[in-house]
C-alpha cells in the first residue's frame, strides 16, 4: 500500500513515464493528464502520437505501436477505454509492462470498474505512476474545478465570479470547461461576476440566483422584471422558485448558526463567501419575516407543480412577497 501511494497523485501532475495510468471516471480530467503528458513532452522536441481504443483492440496493435523503428522522434502512445479492454490487450500489455520501451511514453486511461484489474494491479505492484480523475459531481468540487482552471491559465478568479460562472452553467464539468477557456480566451481584463453575467446571464441557474438575489435584498421591481424576462424566454419556473428557496435556506442555517454558537461553514458545509454575504442580507431580516418568505415560497413551489393553472402567477406573486418582507412593507 505504501508504494502505492508513493506513486499515485491526482490528473494535474501528470507527467511523461514508460507507462502511465490515468484512472478514473472524469473524462475532462483524464483528457487534461494527457495534455499535460504532450506538452511536457513537446518541450524537450516534436512527437510521434498515436491512439489505441483497448475496446476494439487487435493483437500486436501495441507492439507496433510501440516499435522505435517507427518513429524519427519520441512516441506517445494514448490507450482509451482500457476499462472495456479486449482479451488480447490484456495478454499484450500484460507482456508489454513487464519490460517498457524507455524510450517511449504509453498512458493507459482506465474509467473505472473491474475490467482489466490484473493489468492494474501489476502497474500498481510495479510502481507505475497512477493519476486520479475522480467523478466532479459535489457543488463545491464544481466551483473547485472552476477556479483552478482560472488559476491554472494565470488568471486567478474572485470567488463570487467563480461561484456565478458554475450557477450559469450547471453541472456538466465539460461545458465549465469550455466556459472557463471562453472566459480567458475572450476577456483581457478581471474577470468578475458582470463578466461572467453578461456571457451566460441567460442562463436557467443564473436567473435563478439572480431573481432571489434581488428578491431577498427587497429589489421587487428587478426580480419581477428578471422573472418576466426568464419565462418569456421559455424559463421553466420551477429552477426559478428553487433558486429562491435555496436562498432562504442559506440565510436561516447562517442566523441559527449565530444563536447556537455553530460556524456555518466547518458545521454546516456553507462556503464562506456564501456565509459573508448572507450576514449582510440578514439585517434586513427577522425569524418572523423568514418563516413568512418559507410559507410563500412553499406555496408557490405546490401551485408551481400542480396545485395552479397558472404557474407563472404564482411565482411572481411570491417574489413580491419576499422582496416585499425584505424591504418592511
Amino acid at each position: 500500500m505504501a508504494a502505492r501511494q508513493a506513486v499515485e497523485a491526482t490528473w494535474h501532475r501528470a507527467a511523461p513515464a514508460p507507462v502511465v495510468l490515468v484512472s478514473g471516471p472524469e473524462a475532462v480530467l483524464a483528457s487534461r493528464a494527457v495534455e499535460r503528458i504532450v506538452a511536457a513532452m513537446r518541450k524537450r522536441g516534436e512527437i510521434e502520437i498515436t491512439r489505441l481504443d483497448a475496446a476494439g483492440y487487435s493483437r500486436g496493435q501495441l507492439q507496433a505501436a510501440t516499435s522505435p523503428s517507427l518513429f524519427a522522434e519520441p512516441g506517445l502512445v494514448i490507450v482509451e477505454a482500457v476499462e472495456a479492454m479486449s482479451d488480447d490487450f490484456l495478454q499484450d500489455s500484460l507482456a508489454y509492462v513487464a519490460g517498457p520501451d524507455p524510450e517511449c511514453v504509453v498512458v493507459l486511461l482506465h474509467g473505472g470498474g473491474v475490467r482489466g484489474k490484473k493489468l492494474l494491479d501489476t502497474l500498481r505492484k510495479g510502481n507505475a505512476p497512477e493519476y486520479t480523475c475522480p467523478a466532479i459531481k459535489k457543488d463545491a468540487d464544481l466551483v473547485d474545478f472552476a477556479a483552478g482552471e482560472f488559476e491554472r491559465a494565470g488568471r486567478p478568479t474572485g470567488a463570487r465570479a467563480v461561484r456565478a460562472l458554475v450557477d450559469a452553467i450547471g453541472s456538466d464539468v465539460a461545458e465549465i470547461a469550455a466556459a472557463c477557456a471562453q472566459l480567458i480566451s475572450d476577456v483581457s481584463g478581471p474577470i468578475d461576476e458582470q463578466v461572467v453575467a453578461r456571457y451566460y446571464g441567460t442562463r436557467v441557474n443564473a436567473t435563478g440566483f439572480a431573481v432571489a438575489d434581488a428578491a431577498i435584498a427587497g429589489k421587487g421591481g428587478e426580480a419581477i422584471a428578471l422573472v418576466r424576462h426568464a419565462l418569456s424566454t421559455g424559463t421553466d419556473p420551477v429552477p426559478l422558485v428553487a433558486a429562491l428557496a435555496s436562498k432562504l435556506r442559506t440565510l436561516i442555517k447562517v442566523g441559527a448558526a449565530r444563536g447556537r454558537r455553530l460556524d456555518p461553514t466547518k458545521d454546516l458545509g456553507i462556503q464562506p463567501w456564501q456565509v459573508d454575504r448572507a450576514r449582510r442580507e440578514l439585517q434586513r431580516w427577522d425569524a418572523e419575516s423568514l418563516a413568512l418568505a418559507v410559507q410563500a415560497v412553499a406555496q408557490a413551489d405546490a401551485e408551481i407543480k400542480g396545485a395552479s393553472r397558472a404557474p407563472g402567477f404564482a411565482l411572481e406573486r411570491a417574489v413580491r412577497t419576499v422582496a416585499s418582507l425584505a424591504s418592511g412593507r
